[in-house]
């Protein structure tokens, strides 16, 4: 009956409209911007007086979706408008459309009686083309990547996608290079070394641009990382060098530039055992720092007896604290729940230290005092080398250990080889030879290496260039000293990371990296303290910092670390000889005897020979030669005077001129006197140089 319509329907009638249409007048920018005309009907969903200003992407018109035909409906004739059976229609309809947060208020109504099956109705017609509108502007699933825009520094085209803000054990690395390989075979090659003492391979990638010159004859520069097994993001550097050189060849002028005239030799790790056993066994930030070559570092006669133990399971080696009134030791007041602090010496602590997460293993009252392995790869060089009980670590006699024997037998049968770099963390450091006071450094070569730092300590924020025995400690037997000393190559050790880059303050204190952790990790490299009943110590506590922090970057700053370090690499790299012939003289003496002056060139920083090389003979000389076909050389000799045209002649074969070395920045003059006519060539040839020719003709 007419007195049972429903309110809203009542409502909704228009008293002075008999077709029961509601209308509404739009603005003309309106009426163009949704291709309607001026007058269109009122859908119930709108309010009569926001229609005209519904936001342009939501109008149903404009979103490709076809309106609802406007309901007609008088307040006497709600029920034959919408019988039941078109309400529970239109409510399932509506129901599939809708969220299903939505369905069972619709289910409700169609439930209910007919005035309230009514109304909801309307609240379906009404929501579903709302709905529809806005899921139509949700994006779509996709791969972000199709649609991502590289920022400066990275590589435009990436044939080999890794990410780079975590880090890869062995297997990883291997795989890395492996693609990189696959992916760029006209500028890598890739190899083994030889093995670890577990048998693992040490995987080298040479990379260069083979089709331009011979690789071997092109200056090379030598790169390794995690030489000391918890040192891990060595290898991420190193391999992400590699990346980066592969990825922007042909892009960059820069690297392309560096790719066709150098060689690149990089082994992302060179202790692969101890970087695997870092990464799959609990571990504290310090451990693992050597290889797994059994030995016995409590002279017990027992080998690796005991190791340190994960008590709580919890993947890393922690700290253990026992209550103690007489301690020295109490919580940090901001961050009790890992950090401990010294008490003054007039005050009473709560806690005593007890060391290194462990047990007693073999019963000798000590914890943890043989683990696995117990050397150091970094003093079996054969430079500087003392024994183990002047150098801890040092084992029985230099290149004992597997890896640093490959690494030797590897460098010394590469005489192009020009610069080293190793990576090792951590403090932000640039450290350059001599391990020792009184060590081999040849003042021309520590110009060149603190020219050098210099800009490094530019491109790597808080880190400092330091001579190792003056700035740090004392290392016997180290691969830098053996590098610069047995083959006179000039190069670094860097230890990667200093948290100073976690608040970009050089005054960065113990509080400022625990409210780092708290406020920007959330505490994720925390582990909170928690009992634990030792069978030697009773009643103690366990807890700390994860093996994670402290000597390596967090994820968001990995990366920067790894390409600040590759740019400094690079420019190392850039300084490496760079050979050219100059101004080439010809002045006739006689009808047929003529005097040749040339000019050979180095417009880089590292000479072809370093003084440490030049005067042990370590490397061959570089050699000037001059040849043709109708001339024939009587004397020559190098210009050790331009002005007074004094010259250093050569006593036996005299097209044959060797150097001693061409200075960084600097140029060295031969002079040839020939006899005859035509075309000769002048061909240089230099281990480190490389190997290059011109041709002039007699006049």
């Amino acid at each position: 009956p007419p007195r049972q319509a429903s309110h809203s329907a009542r409502r909704l009638a228009h008293p002075r409209r008999p077709n029961r249409v509601h209308f509404v007048r739009l603005d003309r920018r309106t009426a163009l911007r949704t291709g309607r005309s001026r007058s269109i009907a009122l859908h119930p969903v709108f309010p009569r007086r926001s229609y005209g200003s519904i936001p342009h992407d939501s109008s149903p018109h404009r979103s490709g979706l076809s309106p609802l035909r406007p309901i007609a409906i008088s307040g006497a004739r709600a029920r034959a408008a919408c019988p039941r059976e078109v309400s529970v229609q239109i409510l399932r309809n509506a129901r599939a459309r809708l969220p299903a947060l939505l369905s069972p208020i619709l289910e409700t109504g169609v439930g209910l009686t007919r005035p309230i099956g009514f109304a909801a109705v309307l609240f379906a017609v009404g929501l579903s083309p709302l709905h529809a509108a806005v899921s139509a502007r949700q994006p779509k699933a996709d791969n972000p990547a199709n649609h991502a825009f590289p920022a400066l520094g990275s590589a435009a085209q990436r044939k080999v996608v890794v990410e780079w803000n975590r880090f890869y054990d062995h297997a990883g690395l291997g795989a890395i290079l492996a693609n990189l390989h696959q992916a760029f075979p006209d500028l890598t090659k890739l190899y083994s070394i030889g093995k670890s003492y577990e048998g693992r391979d040490l995987w080298c990638l040479e990379v260069t641009a083979r089709k331009v010159g011979d690789p071997e004859r092109k200056p090379g520069m030598y790169i390794d990382g995690n030489i000391h097994g918890n040192e891990v993001q060595g290898g991420e550097v190193v391999a992400y060098t590699a990346w980066y050189l592969c990825h922007q060849y042909g892009r960059l002028d820069k690297v392309t530039d560096l790719l066709d005239h150098n060689v690149f030799y990089l082994i992302p790790t060179i202790n692969p055992d101890g970087r695997d056993r870092w990464f799959h066994h609990p571990q504290n930030m310090h451990s693992s720092r050597s290889g797994l070559r059994p030995h016995d570092n409590d002279r017990d006669g027992l080998v690796d007896e005991d190791d340190v133990d994960d008590l709580d399971g919890d993947g890393s080696i922690t700290q253990m604290r026992i209550k103690d009134p007489n301690g020295r030791w109490k919580p940090h007041p901001q961050h009790p729940e890992f950090l401990l602090v010294q008490v003054a010496a007039d005050e009473k602590g709560e806690y005593t230290l007890l060391g290194n997460e462990g047990l007693d293993n073999d019963g000798d009252g000590q914890v943890n005092e043989d683990p696995a392995g117990g050397y150091d790869t970094n003093r079996n060089w054969a430079w500087d080398w003392q024994p183990n009980y002047i150098q801890f670590g040092a084992q029985e006699y230099p290149f004992s250990l597997p890896e640093s024997r490959a690494i030797s037998e590897f460098v010394t049968s590469r005489s192009n080889i020009a610069a080293f770099q190793s990576y090792h963390n951590n403090g932000g450091m640039i450290l350059r030879n001599p391990g020792r006071e009184g060590g081999v450094s040849q003042p021309e070569d520590e110009r060149t290496l603190q020219f050098i730092a210099q800009r490094g300590e530019k491109m790597l924020p808080f880190y400092r260039s330091m001579i190792i025995w003056k700035d740090l400690y004392t290392v016997w037997g180290g691969e830098v000293d053996w590098f610069y000393g047995a083959r006179g190559i000039l190069g670094f050790t860097t230890e990667l990371w200093t948290t100073r880059n976690l608040d970009k303050s050089a005054g960065a204190s113990r509080e400022d990296e625990a409210a780092f952790l708290k406020y920007v990790l959330l505490n994720e490299g925390v582990v909170k303290w928690r009992e634990f009943n030792h069978p030697t110590y009773g009643q103690i506590e366990i807890g700390g910092t994860k093996k994670e922090w402290g000597r390596t970057p967090t994820s968001f700053l990995l990366e920067e670390e790894c390409h600040r370090n590759m740019a400094f690499t690079l420019y190392h790299a850039d300084q490496m000889p760079r050979l050219s012939i100059g101004e080439v003289e010809i002045a006739r003496l006689d009808e047929s005897l003529f005097k040749v002056w040339v000019a050979i060139e180095n417009s880089r920083m590292i000479p072809t020979r370093s003084a440490q090389d030049a005067r042990n003979h370590i490397s061959p000389p570089d050699v000037v030669t001059l040849s043709g076909r109708d001339v024939t050389v009587l004397s020559s000799g190098r210009v050790t005077d331009r002005f007074f045209k004094r010259v250093e002649a050569v006593k036996r074969r005299p097209e044959r001129v060797e150097l001693d070395t061409i200075s960084g920045m600097g140029a060295v003059r031969v002079q040839f006197i020939v006899r005859g006519r035509g075309n000769f060539t002048v061909r240089v040839d230099s281990a480190k140089g490389g190997i290059f020719s011109t041709q002039r003709a007699l006049p």
